[in-house]
């Protein structure tokens, strides 16, 4: 998504809210058809005649009942699956979200004006922070034009969720606060929270109506720095915000009071800055989806490009309040927790194996070249990288987008298909000649594009039947047999994708997760004209996997695809 800024706007950013179309409910024959299909390439004969007589029955008893009454609740909702989807999939897990749920990495490209340099974090924090609070005002004042796919407007909503908000700890289940407005809606928080040792600072960024200039923010980071160094580090209550949420929702209702917008862990969005004046990102996932903080950042990068990375405006530092320390009142029992959840979290941590590599064979233009979608090329990489790893093919979640819909977000796209199983086996098949192969690629790439239009236009399943599984479980239905099914579950329903999967764009910016499951792999990527950047995670407990070897047999995927499509063209 590229940031198309207008200083007298045509089109403001939200106002097209209130016109997008409602949320879809797909019909109940189409999504068990799609799940049937799905679940194919995970079954043997057998299995498949069971599961899809336990389908059938779905069809034709209680999966009718609960189709009607989503239905119903469908008519009285522009988004049936808002509430539902940030409940089940963020709120209501009790699990750390530091590392399960939070991503990682976004931040501005610096490379082209900002290299790793000692002695510049301050005075490009500064220069980095100016424009974040800049983007801030371009959402405050609707500057920011709205999001298009062609001529179709999408939703803007998630960007309200970057500033200003925070998630809070429940015993039973987090809420998320959201603070932000717009000018015409009303003033809204503008406060920075400064994290440095330990310890936490909070000053105004705006005074007499007028954004901290950049010698100003330095002005108020450098207080900050003077006030940490040589002291002792603060209590690092930030740590409790990587524990399981009950344990932390317990703790933070015994000693937190004061704001409740100003959670560090929980936040919507963390800026870090590190000491060689690079940057990186931490951000809660629950608010909005990874795309709100690759196009911030890449607004960000575009801009400091345009400036050399330079502050050339007035170095006047205006009369101002310094920053104000936060001060925690804690008891042994809190730096007990504290240091309970940072041990944890170090052992977590230690645990993730994270690889990162920039492919630089070929990337966008290549693909492009040899009339192929460059996202589909790299998941069917994906798809041979791990069957050639593993000898099967993984279940596999990618990220297909919503936002045509009123306040949609995601659904779920499967790359694992026949087509893709078939494709893969002929890739190895000594005996299989490059036609049959090219033949093979063809049908799994026509496959992948129809599914991926089909998620995006509303017309996936895996939302569906999620909708289905929560009204049977609200009103206290037994569970019905197509959830407790083993192919479900094997095919990565429920949350059990072996691999999590989501293009970052086609942008500079780039960031990371951790898997879905155990056994699992997150990969992440980002397509430019000539290379392809991508982040692939694991956990190091597992015998099974191995984050450096399936991104070294995705090398090996892209180059014997590109060769094919090559001479496929000759």
């Amino acid at each position: 998504m590229t940031n198309q800024v207008s200083e007298f706007p045509t089109e403001r950013t939200f106002q097209y809210q209130h016109s997008l179309p409602p949320l879809p409910v797909p019909s109940l024959e189409g999504s068990l058809a799609k799940y049937l299909d799905a679940v194919r390439p995970f079954a043997t004969e057998e299995e498949y005649q069971v599961t899809a007589a336990v389908v059938k029955r779905f069809g034709e008893g209680i999966g009718k009942d609960l189709h009607q009454k989503l239905l119903q609740r469908a008519r009285t909702r522009r988004n049936w699956l808002e509430e539902w989807w940030l409940n089940a999939a963020y709120l209501e897990m009790r699990y750390p979200s530091q590392l399960n749920v939070n991503f990682g990495g976004p931040a501005p490209y610096l490379e082209h004006c900002w290299p790793p340099t000692e002695g510049v974090q301050l005075q490009r924090t500064s220069i980095s922070m100016w424009h974040t609070l800049q983007y801030w005002d371009l959402l405050r004042t609707e500057r920011l034009d709205p999001h298009k796919a062609g001529n179709v407007v999408l939703d803007m909503d998630q960007f309200r969720m970057l500033f200003c908000t925070c998630k809070i700890p429940g015993v039973t289940k987090d809420t998320i606060i959201n603070y932000f407005k717009t000018e015409s809606e009303g003033p809204c928080p503008s406060h920075v929270v400064v994290m440095c040792k330990g310890r936490f600072f909070s000053f105004d960024a705006v005074c007499d109506g007028h954004i901290l200039t950049p010698p100003e923010l330095l002005r108020q980071l450098t207080h900050v720095k003077q006030c940490c160094e040589g002291e002792p580090a603060g209590d690092g209550i930030a740590a409790l915000t990587s524990e399981e949420r009950t344990r932390w929702a317990t703790v933070s209702l015994e000693v937190l009071t004061g704001d409740p917008t100003i959670r560090w862990g929980d936040k919507s969005y963390n800026s870090l800055s590190f000491a060689n004046g690079t940057f990186g990102s931490n951000c809660d996932h629950a608010p909005f989806e990874g795309m709100v903080l690759v196009t911030h950042c890449y607004y960000m990068d575009q801009q400091l490009k345009s400036t050399d990375g330079k502050w050339k405006g007035s170095e006047t530092v205006r009369p101002m309040p310094l920053p104000e320390e936060l001060v925690f009142t804690v008891d042994d029992r809190v730096r007990r927790d504290v240091a309970h959840a940072k041990q944890q979290y170090f052992e977590t941590t230690q645990d993730l194996q994270v690889v990162c590599y920039a492919f630089t064979s070929f990337g966008k233009a290549a693909i492009k070249q040899r009339k192929l979608h460059p996202d589909t090329f790299i998941q069917l990489a994906l798809q041979l990288a791990y069957y050639r790893q593993h000898g099967r093919l993984g279940s596999c979640y990618e990220t297909a987008m919503t936002r045509r819909f009123y306040h949609g977000r995601t659904e779920t796209m499967r790359p694992c298909t026949l087509e893709a199983q078939n494709w893969c086996h002929t890739m190895l098949l000594p005996a299989a000649s490059a036609e049959a192969k090219r033949k093979a690629l063809l049908l799994a790439f026509n496959k992948h594009n129809k599914l991926m239009a089909e998620a995006q236009n509303g017309k996936g399943f895996d939302r569906h039947l999620l909708g289905l599984y929560l009204i049977a479980k609200e009103e206290g239905l037994p569970m019905p047999d197509l959830f407790t099914d083993p192919l479900y579950s094997k095919s990565g329903g429920g949350g059990n994708f072996t691999l999590s999967t989501s293009l970052a764009g086609y942008t500079t910016v780039h960031g990371v997760g951790a898997p879905m499951v155990q056994h699992g792999y997150g990969f992440f990527y980002r397509i430019s004209e000539d290379r392809i950047v991508a982040s692939c995670s694991a956990w190091k407990s597992s015998p099974e996997t191995d984050a450096e070897t399936l991104f070294q047999n995705l090398v090996t995927s892209l180059h014997e695809m590109l060769h094919l499509a090559t001479t496929a063209q000759l």
